[in-house]
């Protein structure tokens, strides 16, 4: 069974820093491309980051220059990095795994929430 697993959402003050994780496991597939994903009460889901196997990146533009993705291939994990936090980066940030084969996965979330 393919697991998704999230980590490190956390009540943190505008202008903090957060880092989350996401670990894949239980698929024979190799993974094309893992990210991350968030949503606000009310706001459709929006993508926040992902990266290739290869090494190919995308950032909202919300959050270039402020956030950075990274991963670890061999773990099939991804890390994001997330610096100067504003409030309307609250949401709860999703991971997303796309395989090469079997489609894709979302892991439970994350809870983020900027706040004074």
């Amino acid at each position: 069974q393919v697991q998704v697993v999230e980590s490190g959402g956390d009540l943190v003050q505008p202008g903090g820093s957060l880092k989350l994780s996401c670990a894949a496991s239980g698929s024979i597939f190799s993974i094309y491309a893992m990210g991350w994903y968030r949503q606000a009460p009310g706001k459709q889901r929006e993508l926040v980051a992902t990266i290739t196997s290869g090494g190919s990146t995308a950032y909202a533009d919300s959050v270039k220059g402020r956030f950075t993705l990274s991963r670890d291939n061999a773990k099939d994990a991804v890390y994001l990095q997330m610096n100067s936090l504003k409030p309307e980066d609250t949401a709860v940030y999703y991971c997303k795994v796309t395989y090469t084969r079997g489609g894709d996965y979302w892991g439970q979330g994350t809870q983020v929430t900027v706040s004074s």
